[in-house]
């Protein structure tokens, strides 16, 4: 069996996205709002990108987080055996991948875990869809809007993740964290689906 627990080559697939989109890096840093330098440097993996920087260049590449982790090859159906999801890690917090490659794919399910002190709330995120979040392991304090969420185990949060949202892990032991992302797939099917024009899903 293939070992997936290794850290993904990110940059790669980034460059390889804004490449194929014909962007410069000038091009990508003007449609994401992540300098020029900063996108150059999580490219050649000089620097990790945090999640929400992830879900600025993928909104800004027109794909799902996913893409950045995904290998070559679509299935019906993908396994990942207990803690062998493929792995990123940032400073903070692990982002551990439960499941990329199927086609059409609309779920992007990650687990996270979050060392204590470590938070986003002086980059908070926000992107199209919705986004589930259950608490396996741990406390975290969740912030939706104006809004404050205390999650301990087996507690659960649904939020519309187009509402500038974070994280903050207050306590002295690592938070985990069940993470499902709405994809950005997601906004044409529903277009489609309710016989919408293509403008209309864009941001």
């Amino acid at each position: 069996m293939q070992n997936l627990d290794i850290v993904p080559n990110v940059g790669h697939q980034i460059r390889k996205l804004r490449l194929q989109r014909g962007f410069s890096l000038r091009g990508l840093a003007e449609r994401c709002g992540i300098t020029a330098n900063a996108i150059s440097l999580i490219e050649r993996g000089e620097n990790s990108p945090t999640v929400s920087s992830l879900h600025q260049l993928a909104l800004a590449l027109n794909v799902s987080i996913t893409e950045f982790f995904r290998n070559e090859d679509e299935a019906m159906a993908v396994y990942v055996v207990k803690d062998q999801g493929i792995r990123f890690r940032s400073t903070g917090l692990e982002l551990e991948n439960l499941g990329s490659g199927i086609p059409n794919q609309l779920l992007e399910p990650f687990r996270l875990i979050i060392d204590p002190g470590a938070g986003t709330m002086d980059d908070p995120v926000s992107h199209p869809g919705q986004e589930f979040v259950h608490c396996l392991e741990g406390e975290i304090q969740y912030f939706v809007g104006c809004e404050s969420y205390w999650l301990s185990a087996g507690d659960s949060l649904l939020l519309e993740a187009r509402h500038p949202h974070g994280w903050c892990n207050n306590s002295p032991n690592p938070a985990v964290l069940l993470i499902v992302f709405q994809s950005v797939q997601d906004r044409r099917l529903a277009c489609r689906r309710h016989n919408l024009p293509h403008r209309c899903c864009l941001i």
